[in-house]
C-alpha cells in the first residue's frame, strides 16, 4: 500500500462540479492499493499518515503531526499509485487491486480513519475526481507499507 501525502493550507475533491470532500490546513492523502493489501495494512498506513510529522514545532522544525495541530485529512483512492513505471513509456497497473476489492477496502481504510480522527474528508472511490490543493511548503513524501 502506498500513500503520497501532502502538507496543505487546503484542498478540495469536486465530482461533477460539485465538492465533496474538502479540508483546511491538513494532509491530502492520495491511497494506492496493491493486491497485497488488507484491513491491517491500511491500518497501519492511517496510523503512520496520522502520526507522521510534517508540521513545524516552535523552532520551524517538522516535529508535530496532522493531529496535533488540529488539522484536517483528505482521503482519495488513486490506483495509479500502484503502477508500474520501471520499463517502457506506458504504465502497467498490473500490481494494482482490483476495483471491486479496491473500493471495499477503501472504505474500510476510511472507516477506520474517521474512528482514530474526526476531521476526516474523503474523495468518490472510482469517480472522475477534480481534486485542488494549495501544497504548503511545498511538502510532500511517499509512505508504503506492507
Amino acid at each position: 500500500m502506498r500513500a503520497v501525502i501532502q502538507r496543505v493550507t487546503q484542498a478540495s475533491v469536486c465530482v461533477d462540479g460539485k465538492t465533496i470532500g474538502q479540508i483546511e490546513h491538513g494532509i491530502l492523502a492520495y491511497i494506492g492499493l496493491g493486491h497485497d493489501d488488507s484491513l491491517e495494512t491500511a491500518k497501519k498506513l492511517v496510523d503512520k499518515i496520522l502520526t507522521y510529522r510534517i508540521f513545524a514545532n516552535a523552532e520551524d522544525k517538522l516535529d508535530k503531526n496532522v493531529q496535533e495541530v488540529g488539522g484536517g485529512l483528505l482521503l482519495v483512492s488513486q490506483f495509479t499509485l500502484m503502477a508500474n513505471t520501471r520499463k517502457g513509456r506506458r504504465p502497467d497497473f498490473a500490481p494494482a487491486m482490483s476495483p471491486s476489492e479496491a473500493e471495499a477496502l477503501f472504505a474500510e481504510l476510511v472507516t477506520y480513519a474517521k474512528t482514530q480522527y474526526t476531521q476526516v474528508a474523503t474523495g468518490e472511490f472510482g469517480a472522475n475526481m477534480q481534486v485542488s490543493a494549495i501544497n504548503d511548503g511545498p511538502i510532500n513524501f511517499l509512505l508504503e507499507v506492507e
